[in-house]
């Protein structure tokens, strides 16, 4: 989601103008200087009756799992995407270890409980250990997280065994800026309650993390966020090994994008709302794609 830019007029002192190619949300410029405005984003839907929030969310959750599968995320039975549930925000809904991201449907998701304990859902009723010990600390530990999102796709854990944070090299790594972590730990699949429960303080209140030999972990106040911040950080890290590669090869390195200016632009593309907004596309070609086959 790229913001404008707008053509501005500097005034000399003699009194003549010329042509700046200043973009409006370059720091320093003014919104009355700004010719082209971003528009003011239009939110996710509200719900008085919270059993129809869970149903909504739910049917939103099996066509994220559904974007996965299009992309690629799943491998095997790794990989899992939970939502903290309106009803009883102490409990979470994730999906059935074994099944399929690309056949995900609303009616297979499992309820679980804080100890661990599936109370409701589908038929296949296992849950992915690995699932609950990293997703259960994080809901605890972050009340404002609905959603969260772990992998293991292709680049995000190529890029994950660098043991390095992400470069600001593009506007879409601004997203990122100051806002993810490096967890440099790995003690094998996540079976130990202790090991959720540091890879949710190292989060912190950031909306992404790299598992160092491991994968991406992104989290986010609705589905969509999650989602799209974990398909961008994909591909942040994509562009970064080749980046990395071809300034390499020419005996050079990338260009960073400033602080300040990094910080900037994270104000406009790396808010929660903004990233609800980005994933919209993703969800809309899902639904013409899938028909109602998912929301069963």
């Amino acid at each position: 989601m790229s913001p404008p830019s707008a053509t501005t007029t500097e005034v000399y002192t003699n009194g003549t103008a010329k042509p700046s190619a200043t973009a409006p949300h370059e720091p320093g410029l003014s919104e009355t200087q700004a010719k082209v405005q971003m528009p003011r984003f239009p939110g996710p839907p509200k719900f008085q009756d919270k059993y129809e929030e869970r149903d909504y969310l739910k049917g939103r959750l099996a066509a994220a799992f559904r974007i996965f599968g299009k992309y690629g995320y799943d491998e095997g039975v790794a990989g899992h995407i939970t939502m903290r549930d309106p009803v009883d925000p102490t409990t979470f809904w994730v999906n059935p270890f074994g099944v399929a991201f690309s056949m995900m449907r609303r009616s297979d998701l499992i309820q679980v409980d804080h100890s661990g304990k599936i109370i409701d859902g589908g038929e296949v009723r296992l849950l992915n250990a690995a699932a609950y010990m990293i997703h259960a600390a994080v809901h605890s530990a972050r009340p404002d997280v609905l959603c969260a999102a772990h992998s293991h796709s292709i680049y995000g854990r190529s890029f994950c065994a660098l043991g390095r944070p992400l470069d600001i090299i593009t506007q879409d790594s601004c997203a990122f800026h100051n806002d993810h972590v490096l967890y440099t730990a790995f003690n094998g699949i996540v079976l130990a309650e202790k090991e959720g429960h540091d890879i949710a303080a190292c989060l912190g209140s950031k909306k992404a993390a790299l598992l160092q030999n491991h994968g991406l972990l992104t989290v986010g106040e609705t589905i969509e966020a999650a989602v799209f911040w974990f398909i961008s950080l994909e591909k942040c890290c994509h562009a970064q090994l080749m980046a990395d590669a071809a300034a390499g090869g020419r005996g050079g390195e990338t260009k960073k994008i400033g602080d300040e200016e990094a910080a900037y632009t994270h104000k406009t593309i790396g808010t929660p709302l903004a990233g609800w907004f980005s994933a919209k596309p993703e969800f809309d070609k899902m639904y013409k794609a899938e028909g109602e086959d998912f929301l069963q």
